[in-house]
């Protein structure tokens, strides 16, 4: 790294980049990307839980309150998004690595101790401002610290990963809403306070994840940088056998360092020099917000309604739902490094309309059984999976590095405000009218913003793959102020 004046000539991307994965990596992943698995745990266990909420003995909740539950978390997660993603574009990453999950456990834990519906949209509301943060501080850290030949299908299993916490919490209220085990008003609450303790132990194991030297070197920390991914090298030369790749010095990149960046230019970067990139975003996560947030916030009033099951076994239903989730991430996630992001992301956003706009017909006309709905939920998801995962993939990577966790907090925001908020609140009405029709012209609308998605994918989308984050988007300090 040289420096003249207020101009830094640096080569730590490309270090970065050309690390061979080692244990070092994998310790990021799992410290960072269990986020993705708390969250999961924690819809599933709203959903499979928001039967036995309707009952009298607990707080005899209606559908359209459920939904509103779920709208109200979804409502946190984007305002917590929002606010922790600029503050971590500003302050760092690592700080807000633990801000964000002390927050989320704050309103997981006070969740378990909810006495009626205003108190429970409450603590719903905090626990999702800290994951909606997270989202943002966390994707933004393990883009930053992955090599790029591997960032695509790495960031998608994590995202996926989501689908083995929805899977562990879809088993776990087998035992939370077992009436031999727990009583029905104490089930539930055990289930939420759980899930927090389990995030108590993550903090711990954040202790030992850096700053991102990206970070450190854009907001003039030249220092901090150079030893960071200096103790980055050395920990993974000590992980490895092979010789690590030397730097190619063409590789290097100027900078003109600043501590912090407006929110003016940040946004007129986002919707002025790359505004076919933000309609992208936009796109990709306004459909895929809508058709997960509509099935799966709202998946145990369709099964206890339409087929009859008993709201403390829905959770069993899901267990497949989820499977095939988390599979559909693993099979297929490598393919968006090697046959590419814009073929890959237009085609799963293709088929899972085309999928859900079949099933949708078939429950409407009543041809679907309970088993027959979950298997077809199922491959819907098998491949809406990795679509949706891409979308937060794409968002965290086509932007320039200091606006990264706010880009991924704004489109989060965006998608989930026009697609999310909306769905559970629009399909718990729905499922209310006991239509079968009624619900099918929601899957439609679902279907149809995927459609969409996948054609602006095609037309807009970027080449992003084995690409390094600076010849995607130059940064912000490599251009004269």
């Amino acid at each position: 790294m040289t420096s003249q004046g207020d101009t830094i000539r640096t080569l730590i991307p490309a270090r970065l980049d050309r690390l061979p994965w080692t244990r070092f990596h994998t310790w990021v992943v799992v410290a960072l990307g269990i986020t993705w698995i708390l969250d999961g745990l924690e819809v599933t266990l709203k959903g499979a839980m928001s039967g036995v909420l309707q009952d009298p003995g607990t707080l005899g909740l209606r559908p359209s309150e459920i939904g509103l539950i779920a709208s109200c978390y979804l409502a946190g997660a984007v305002i917590g998004s929002l606010v922790f993603g600029y503050l971590t574009d500003r302050y760092g990453r690592r700080l807000f690595f633990f801000i964000t999950l002390v927050t989320y456990l704050t309103g997981a834990f006070l969740t378990a101790f909810s006495w009626d519906l205003t108190s429970f949209i409450i603590f719903r509301f905090i626990t999702g401002a800290g994951i909606g943060g997270e989202y943002a501080a966390i994707n933004s850290a393990i883009d930053e610290m992955i090599p790029a030949r591997v960032r695509g299908r790495v960031d998608i299993y994590i995202n996926g990963s989501y689908w083995l916490g929805a899977a562990l919490g879809s088993g776990a209220t087998l035992i939370f809403l077992d009436p031999a085990l727990f009583s029905v008003d104490v089930g539930w609450r055990v289930g939420f306070g759980v899930g927090a303790l389990l995030g108590l132990v993550i903090l711990a194991v954040r202790r030992f994840v850096p700053e991102s030297p990206r970070w450190l070197v854009t907001h003039g920390y030249t220092r901090e940088a150079e030893a960071g991914v200096t103790d980055i090298e050395a920990l993974v030369d000590s992980e490895t056998d092979a010789r690590i790749p030397k730097v190619d010095p063409a590789d290097a990149i100027t900078v003109h360092p600043r501590q912090s960046f407006g929110f003016g230019i940040i946004i007129r970067t986002m919707f002025g020099r790359y505004w076919r990139r933000a309609l992208v975003g936009f796109s990709l996560m306004v459909a895929q917000a809508f058709l997960y947030n509509a099935i799966f916030f709202t998946y145990a009033l369709v099964l206890t309604q339409f087929y009859k099951v008993p709201a403390s076994t829905t959770g069993l239903y899901l267990l497949p739902f989820a499977l095939g989730n988390f599979l559909g991430v693993m099979v297929l996630g490598h393919f968006f490094d090697t046959i590419g992001r814009k073929q890959m992301i237009a085609a799963t956003y293709a088929f899972s309309a085309a999928i859900l706009i079949v099933t949708g017909l078939l429950f409407a006309q009543g041809h679907l059984t309970v088993v027959t709905q979950t298997a077809l939920w199922t491959l819907i998801f098998f491949i809406a999976s990795p679509a949706a995962s891409s979308a937060y993939l794409t968002v965290s990577e086509i932007f320039p590095l200091e606006t990264r966790a706010l880009a991924i907090a704004f489109f989060f925001s965006l998608g989930t405000g026009a697609g999310g908020i909306i769905a559970p609140w629009l399909f718990g009405t729905l499922i209310g009218t006991g239509s079968p029709w009624a619900v099918f012209y929601g899957y439609l609308a679902a279907a149809v913003l995927m459609l969409a998605a996948a054609i602006i994918e095609l037309v807009f989308g970027i080449a992003a793959e084995r690409q390094p984050l600076e010849k995607i988007a130059e940064p912000l300090s490599a251009r004269e102020r």
